[in-house]
C-alpha cells in the first residue's frame, strides 16, 4: 500500500463509523482504530477492492430518508454564499476550550485570516482561518462533531 491508499483508508474508516480496520498483505500490516463506539462488520473480499466493496455496507445506515428533504433547501440558499470547508479530517470545535467564547457566531462579520474554528486531528489542535471576508450566515456543524476533509463548515455572505 502506498501513502495515498492509506490516507483513503483512514478517510473511509472515519466516515463509516467502523471502530477498527486491519489489513494484512505479504509484507505489510496496518490496523486503524477510531474512538467511535464499536461497530462490528465482517467482510471477506479481495485486497484491491477492499475499500470500494466495504463502502456500501457502511454508507447504507448513514443515509436516512429524513435527511434527504433537508438537502434541497440548503442547496438553493448556498448559491449566493461562500462555503468555508474543512481542510482536514478531525473533530470540529467552535472555541479554544469550553470556558472560552466561540470564535464566530451567526451574524458575525469576519475577514480573511480570522480564526473561525479549531479542528483536532491526532491530538493536534489546528486553528482554521477564513480565506474570505463576509458575514457568517449559518454554522453547518455541531460543536465537538467529527468532520471530513472538504466538508462544509460555514456559509458566509460576501460583503
Amino acid at each position: 500500500m502506498d501513502i495515498k491508499q492509506i490516507q483513503e483508508l483512514i478517510k473511509f474508516v472515519s466516515r463509516s463509523g467502523v471502530n477498527e480496520v486491519a489489513i494484512e498483505q505479504e509484507n505489510f500490516k496496518i490496523t486503524i482504530k477510531t474512538n467511535q463506539a464499536p461497530t462490528v462488520v465482517h467482510a471477506t473480499v479481495p485486497q484491491a477492492p477492499l475499500v470500494q466493496a466495504a463502502a456500501p455496507v457502511a454508507t447504507a445506515p448513514t443515509a436516512p430518508t429524513a435527511a434527504t428533504p433537508a438537502v434541497p433547501p440548503v442547496a438553493e440558499d448556498t448559491s449566493k454564499y461562500i462555503t468555508i470547508k474543512s481542510p482536514m479530517i478531525g473533530t470540529f470545535y467552535r472555541s479554544a476550550s469550553p470556558e472560552k467564547p466561540m470564535f464566530v457566531n451567526v451574524g458575525d462579520e469576519i475577514s480573511a485570516g480570522k480564526v473561525v474554528c479549531i479542528i483536532e486531528a491526532m491530538k493536534l489542535f489546528n486553528e482554521i482561518e477564513s480565506e474570505v471576508s463576509g458575514r457568517i450566515v449559518k454554522i453547518l456543524v455541531d460543536n465537538a462533531s467529527p468532520v471530513e476533509y472538504d466538508q462544509p463548515l460555514f456559509l458566509v455572505e460576501p460583503i
